[in-house]
C-alpha cells in the first residue's frame, strides 16, 4: 500500500502509451505532451495498448518512482479522448 501526501493530484495520460518506456521516457512524455512537471509530487498514470497494464510515475521528494501493475484477466477502464 502506498500512502500519498495531502493535495496530490492524479493526471491520466489519455490514449495509448508505449509500455516499453521507462522512467526517463515517461518523464519526457509528462514534460512534452502533458506540459506538467514530473518532479511536482503528483501522480502520472499511463495505459498500454492492450489495457492490461498501467504505469504510474511519482516523485517522492528523493527520487522518481515508477509503479507497474499488470492484470491477468480483464482490462483497466480508461477515459476516452473526445
Amino acid at each position: 500500500m502506498m500512502l500519498l501526501p495531502a493535495g496530490v493530484k492524479v493526471h491520466l495520460a489519455l490514449g495509448v502509451t508505449d509500455m516499453r518506456k521507462g522512467l526517463d521516457g515517461l518523464a519526457m512524455l509528462v514534460q512534452g505532451t502533458l506540459k506538467k512537471d514530473p518532479f511536482s509530487g503528483h501522480l502520472f498514470a499511463f495505459r498500454g495498448q492492450r489495457a492490461n497494464m498501467i504505469k504510474i510515475l511519482f516523485w517522492d521528494g528523493s527520487g522518481l518512482c515508477m509503479f507497474t501493475k499488470r492484470i491477468d484477466r480483464g482490462h483497466f477502464v480508461w477515459p476516452r479522448i473526445s
